[in-house]
C-alpha cells in the first residue's frame, strides 16, 4: 500500500524541483524528505520516482503518475471539506470564466440558473484558461468557461488531468474595421486582402496565430498595438489606429463607428467549452449551470454562432 503522506512529499518536490525547498515548505529536514522519497520508491518495488541532478530534481514517468494521483486525491479532499463546511449553510457555486465569455455568455446562463435555484450563492472568478484550469483541478472552482483556438482542447480524454471538457460553442473570427474602410460592407474578407493593414490586437494569444495565417497569405503583420482587452482594441479601431481580428462573442454591443466583416476561410476560430472536475459524486449545481449555458448558446442568433455538438448525457 502506498503511503499517501509520502506522495504529499513527492508533490512538493515536484512543485519546487528541489529537496531543500520541499523540506522548507513541509518544515522537514532535507534528509527527512530524501528518506520519504526513498521509502516511497521501496514501496513501489524499487521503481524510481525522481531523477536527481546538479540542476535539481525531476519526476520519472512513475513519479508523474503518482503526482497526478496525489493531485486528484487532494482535489477530492478539498471538495469534501467544502461540502462539509456547507452542511447547514446556503449552497454555493464557484465559476471561473474568461472576460468576454463572462460578459456575453455567463450572465444569461446565471439568470436562468438563479431563477430555478434561488438562494444558491454564486461566486465568479475572472481568469484566462491557463489560470482557470488549475482552479478546477484543485477544487477552488466548480467549473470553468474556457476556450482554445486551432490547437487541441486543453483537456482531453485519458490525459489524467482529472477534468472533463464539454464543447459549447464555435466562436468565429470577425475583422473589425473603422467605419468607411475600403472593405466595409463586404459579406466576408480573406486574410490575404488585409495585407498592408496595421493591426490592433485584443488578445496576445492571437498574435502568433495571426502571424501564421498572414505568412500563409504571403505577408507580415504590422502591429499598431498589442493589447489584452477586446473592448479596448475595438475602441482603438474606432479611433482609426488600425484594424483588429475579434471573436464574435467579444464583438462590442455598441458598434457605432465600426464595420464588422466575417473572416472567410481559411481562418482561425475560437472554440469555447466548459471544464468540470471528474468526481465520484457529480455536483448537481455545476450540472445545472452547464445546462443553462447550453440553453444560452442555443438562443444565440444564427447563422454565425454554432453550438458544439455534444452527447446529451455529458
Amino acid at each position: 500500500m502506498i503511503d499517501v503522506r509520502r506522495v504529499t512529499v513527492l508533490r512538493e518536490v515536484a512543485r519546487l524541483g528541489s529537496f531543500n525547498q520541499a523540506a522548507a515548505a513541509l518544515m522537514l529536514t532535507p534528509s527527512a524528505v530524501s528518506q520519504q522519497i526513498s521509502a516511497l520508491e521501496r514501496e513501489l518495488g524499487g521503481t524510481a520516482v525522481v531523477q536527481r541532478s546538479t540542476r535539481g530534481v525531476t519526476l520519472t514517468a512513475a513519479g508523474r503518475v503518482l503526482v497526478d494521483a496525489g493531485d486528484a486525491i487532494a482535489a477530492e479532499l478539498s471538495q469534501a471539506e467544502r461540502e462539509i463546511a456547507r452542511l447547514g449553510t446556503p449552497a454555493g457555486l464557484t465559476v471561473a470564466t474568461f472576460t468576454s465569455g463572462g460578459q456575453r455568455l455567463l450572465p444569461p446562463a446565471l439568470t436562468r440558473f438563479a431563477e430555478e435555484r434561488p438562494g444558491v450563492e454564486l461566486t465568479v472568478l475572472e481568469n484566462d484558461p491557463p489560470d482557470a484550469l488549475p482552479l478546477v483541478r484543485s477544487g477552488a472552482a466548480d467549473l470553468a468557461l474556457v476556450y482554445h483556438f486551432d490547437d487541441l482542447p486543453p483537456v482531453r480524454p485519458g490525459d489524467r488531468s482529472g477534468m472533463t471538457w464539454t464543447p459549447l460553442l464555435d466562436d468565429p473570427m470577425w475583422i473589425v474595421l473603422p467605419e468607411g474602410h475600403r472593405l466595409a460592407g463586404r459579406e466576408s474578407v480573406t486574410v490575404a486582402e488585409l495585407a498592408g493593414e496595421r493591426w490592433v490586437h485584443g488578445c496576445l494569444e492571437i498574435v502568433d496565430m495571426l502571424d501564421h495565417y498572414a505568412a500563409l497569405a504571403g505577408f507580415e503583420i504590422r502591429t499598431a498595438c498589442r493589447g489584452t482587452d477586446y473592448v479596448f482594441a475595438q475602441s482603438l479601431v474606432r479611433a482609426g489606429v488600425g484594424i483588429s481580428m475579434i471573436p464574435q462573442v467579444a464583438l462590442t454591443a455598441a458598434p457605432g463607428g465600426l464595420a464588422m466583416v466575417p473572416l472567410a476561410p481559411p481562418c482561425p476560430c475560437r472554440y469555447i467549452g466548459i471544464v468540470t472536475p471528474q468526481r465520484r459524486r457529480p455536483n448537481p449545481l455545476a450540472d445545472a449551470l452547464v445546462h443553462a449555458l447550453r440553453e444560452t448558446v442555443a438562443a444565440l442568433p444564427a447563422p454565425h454562432f454554432t453550438a458544439a455538438r455534444v452527447p446529451a448525457s455529458t
